[in-house]
């Protein structure tokens, strides 16, 4: 049974960097033997930023679906020494932070998420609509998912390839180079498998592992046109088969 910190302390940064997060977490007097929840999904500063405040970072599971935290994750990894929660809005989706806030309540912890970023608004209406027409254009990958009522800004357009992970996900990044489409894998390797962390053991985190082996960005940046967009789509649905 965990002991409820007394008071939630709220605090949201401009940049999620781990000088700015170590910071904010010296400045809210959590730090040596404290502990803070954050992704191994996604980038390395919450956790940097845990190690830069003297604290230790606990790495929780996402949500299959939105890369997210996952709030029964978060839920199930809180002890008495948990002090704040970093949630991380992962690709453009946001991360469920109203949820994520219930649990910060019930257990007095911090919630640190990221400032409102400031954001060319025709340019993310324009990402918006790449991702409608590839949403409807793709066959054989499973497109993003968008929770109900959530504002993707698809900084990134993340996939998932369906088959043996890894092995099968690399191939068809190849095989798409190889057809003119530059796709990324944006999580080569998750935080908690990074040396700077592995000294605090390997924690079970399945759909961590299984979204960093299967994901692959495809491009929805500012030069694609309809045209363009439909001949990346060719080119993916070709590959199905051959995989």
């Amino acid at each position: 049974m965990t002991t409820a910190r007394p008071g939630r302390r709220d605090r949201m940064v401009s940049e999620m960097t781990a000088t700015a997060l170590g910071a904010t977490l010296t400045k809210l007097g959590i730090g040596r033997g404290d502990q803070v929840i954050v992704p191994s999904f996604g980038p390395s500063a919450p956790a940097d930023g845990a190690r830069l405040a003297g604290a230790r970072p606990v790495f929780a599971d996402i949500d299959p679906h939105t890369f997210c935290l996952s709030p029964e994750a978060v839920a199930a990894a809180v002890t008495s020494s948990t002090a704040a929660v970093i949630p991380v809005n992962l690709f453009g989706h946001p991360a469920p932070v109203d949820r994520l806030g219930g649990i910060a309540r019930q257990y007095g912890l911090a919630l640190i998420e990221e400032a409102p970023p400031e954001e060319d608004l025709g340019e993310t209406a324009r990402r918006r609509a790449r991702a409608r027409f590839l949403d409807s254009a793709l066959s054989g990958v499973v497109v993003p998912h968008v929770e109900p009522g959530a504002y993707h800004r698809y900084y990134r357009y993340t996939v998932r390839i369906p088959g043996n992970g890894r092995p099968d996900r690399d191939a068809y990044a190849r095989a798409l180079a190889a057809r003119g489409v530059r796709a990324e894998v944006c999580v080569p390797v998750p935080v908690h498998r990074l040396p700077a962390h592995r000294a605090i053991g390997l924690p079970d985190l399945p759909q961590t592992e299984l979204a960093a082996a299967d994901t692959l960005s495809l491009p929805i940046d500012s030069v694609l046109g309809e045209r363009e967009l439909s001949r990346m789509a060719a080119a993916c649905n070709q590959l199905g088969p051959l995989l």
